[in-house]
């Protein structure tokens, strides 16, 4: 269940979008949409494209590999009885009933953690570092996922403890109260996440005053964000990969950008990054972001309150869960989460790819810098594949993908620059 958590505070914290180099400009003598979105489109070829894609394919097959890997791991908790095990410690340890599902969920993340190790290795550092997108050695890398641990290991017992306290009063809708308690915890991750989570991976420092620092108070200040601090955060470290952010809810709302943003990419890219998650804040994706993973886990915890206790009528003897109170049917719980969001992906894709491409609107119109959202797409080719079928995007994609990205782009050109010139952007750097 410590994924699924991961899952909820992976998507609550919105993601930036990318960016990198420079052109030279020629005049043509009329603008076409396709011809000047091919013309960028067609900057990645032969190996890189070949890499590409291959990265981002691969991928598909390890949402199914996952989803088996996390079933598997909590059906050897249940079926060898650790999770029973894990039970009574908690009840040796304390006889406060209230108290007991926190510490059950001790041992059941470490063992968690451990069991799935090997697969967190291969396809966190090893399959990153084979496809260079890994800058951290293997000590490093592993440090960052005990980090990860120690963070589960204080925030899942709370969470548990909160939903059991609701079973325990509510047995037959619990579910609905649940999902309030869900949606506390996202809303509570997504204000103070930025404030005491972030900074325990990143450096972040005050932006240097400039001209770019300059471009990006005013474009926010046309929408009221505040912009009184805008940090820069060393990422570099981790990955090449370029983003920003503006997170946190109320007074711990903050502009953020990853060094590689600043240090890869020209003015223009960097101001059609910051419209595009600026646009995040101004059309409240936030609230959205909350009020849609409710509903979704509304239904998922549905789910769980109609298959769970028709699962431990059948199995709990053998398993040693005594009903839905228990804390022992922790793993039963996560395991139907899990493959009720494995089902979900193509629906999760596409609701954040919608607001995704919202944003995207929103940055061209903000900005105005359709060439430097051009290229910035294309830096995404570095780890996502850019140009799918239209299935494929649509089931695969959590954002739109770089060709569609590139042809908003130019139409946004064709529609709003007078006498828009065709470029040819030459080879975008890929170190």
């Amino acid at each position: 269940m410590t994924r699924i958590l991961m899952l909820f505070i992976a998507v609550a914290l919105i993601a930036g979008l990318p960016a990198e180099s420079g052109f030279a400009q020629t005049s043509a003598p009329a603008f076409d949409v396709e011809e000047a979105s091919r013309a960028y489109i067609n900057t990645l070829q032969g190996e890189e494209l070949e890499k590409s894609n291959n990265y981002f394919e691969g991928g598909y097959w390890l949402i199914l590999w996952g989803a088996l890997i996390g079933v598997l791991v909590d059906l050897i908790i249940l079926q060898s009885r650790f999770s029973a095990r894990f039970r009574d410690w908690a009840e040796r340890v304390t006889q406060r009933q209230w108290m007991q599902p926190a510490l059950y969920t001790l041992p059941y993340v470490i063992a968690g953690f451990l069991l799935t190790l090997p697969w967190t290795i291969y396809t966190g550092f090893f399959r990153e570092q084979q496809y260079g997108l890994m800058s951290l050695d293997f000590g490093s890398w592993f440090g960052e996922q005990v980090i990860g641990l120690v963070i589960s290991l204080v925030i899942f017992p709370l969470l548990i403890m909160a939903i059991f306290a609701v079973i325990r009063r509510a047995p037959k809708t619990w579910w609905i109260w649940g999902t309030g308690v869900v949606s506390i915890f996202l809303f509570i991750g997504m204000m103070l996440g930025p404030v005491f989570i972030s900074p325990l991976f990143n450096e972040y420092n005050e932006m240097a005053e400039g001209p770019m620092r300059d471009k990006i108070v005013a474009m926010a200040a046309e929408y009221d964000i505040p912009a009184d601090h805008i940090y820069v955060f060393d990422q570099s470290k981790q990955h090449k990969r370029i983003s920003a952010n503006v997170s946190g809810i109320g007074p711990t709302i903050r502009i953020s950008l990853n060094d590689n943003l600043l240090e890869r990419t020209d003015p223009d890219e960097v101001a059609a990054v910051m419209g595009h998650e600026l646009g995040h804040y101004v059309l409240g994706h936030i609230w959205r972001t909350i009020v849609i993973l409710a509903l979704i886990i509304g239904i998922g915890l549905f789910v769980v309150a109609w298959l769970a206790p028709r699962l431990i009528e059948r199995h709990g003897s053998r398993w040693g869960i005594r009903n839905m109170s228990d804390p022992a049917v922790i793993p039963l719980l996560s395991l139907i989460l899990t493959a009720y969001f494995f089902a979900a992906t193509p629906a999760l894709n596409s609701l954040v790819r919608i607001t995704e491409s919202d944003a995207d609107r929103f940055g061209l119109d903000t900005a105005r810098e359709p060439d430097g959202f051009a290229k910035v797409a294309m830096r995404l080719s570095e780890y996502r594949k850019i140009e799918p079928g239209p299935v494929e995007e649509m089931l695969f994609f959590d954002h739109p993908s770089g060709a569609t990205r590139v042809r908003m782009a130019m139409q946004w050109k064709a529609d709003n620059v007078e006498n828009p010139q065709m470029l040819n952007p030459g080879k975008l750097e890929q170190e």
